[in-house]
């Protein structure tokens, strides 16, 4: 796909998710989350750079990490994620958070060599150009800084991962068409290598995500990710097909009236020497 589409769907497909996002995805993403803060290793002081911050799921555990005396900036393409966080900011009293809207490719914004570290949780599956991504983070690191990064594992270790030809067969929703890529193999490693960074290492995480009903599998599936913008434009039946659909293809995660999917997290870290 055309890489500027991409972007506009990425851009208006989180506007669509931003107000269901936390609620239907805190809990289950919250493993990698912790594996990501953990291995980044935050010192008070230091300054962070948090790409496609959301919600600030991740920006602020780590603005707390760095108090006192450091600071956290958020970076997101939905301008709804950051209206949201912001005022999610606001009503927490943080005031070592700051957040704006921005392309992950092109940071031109922010100055060379002015963070410690950079972190991007679950944001560069949806990124077109993921390299020219990881050198702009390459690049506004400081000398021996670190950049932490976590996307989903393998396809066939994501349970979900159905939803994309479920929404495709009914709509076209040109959305992240290689939203595997980077949890295949060791590609999110070699990425970090290609962009500079050095002494890199990756593991993968197994998780389950726990869903207490249909409801809400179908609420974080269709309302909370990156199907939304396509989601939107379905007339009722076509959505209802598309949940029984949906449904049908995590049955066999089924756990009383819940649903426990597999998943996999793929989590790396690189330096800048």
């Amino acid at each position: 796909m055309e890489a500027n589409l991409q972007r506009r769907v990425q851009r208006y497909g989180w506007d669509k998710a931003a107000t269901y996002y936390e609620e239907f995805w805190h809990k289950q993403l919250a493993p990698a989350q912790d594996r990501l803060l953990e291995l980044a290793a935050l010192q008070p002081g230091e300054r962070v750079l948090d790409v496609a911050c959301g919600t600030g799921l991740v920006t602020f555990p780590a603005a707390a990490a760095v108090s006192p005396g450091g600071e956290v900036v958020g970076t997101d393409i939905s301008q709804s994620m950051i209206d949201l966080v912001r005022q999610i900011a606001a009503e927490r009293g943080v005031t070592n958070a700051s957040f704006d809207r921005m392309d992950a490719e092109d940071m031109g914004a922010l100055p060379d060599a002015s963070f410690d570290v950079v972190l991007t949780a679950l944001g560069l599956m949806y990124v077109p150009d993921v390299l020219q991504a990881l050198k702009e983070q390459y690049r506004v690191l400081k000398r021996g800084g670190r950049a932490v990064a976590v996307v989903w594992g393998q396809r066939d270790r994501c349970g979900w991962a159905e939803i994309f030809p479920i929404v495709e067969s009914r709509i076209k929703s040109d959305v992240c068409p290689m939203f595997f890529q980077m949890g295949t193999q060791d590609a999110l490693a070699k990425t970090l290598q290609m962009a500079g960074f050095g002494d890199v290492t990756h593991e993968r995480l197994p998780s389950t995500l726990r869903y207490e009903s249909g409801d809400e599998a179908i609420g974080a599936a269709f309302l909370g990710g990156p199907v939304a913008l396509a989601y939107s434009r379905m007339d009722e039946p076509t959505r209802e097909s598309a949940h029984k659909e949906y449904l049908d293809s995590i049955a066999q995660y089924r756990d009383g009236d819940g649903y426990n999917v597999a998943g996999e997290f793929v989590v790396a870290l690189g330096w800048k020497r």
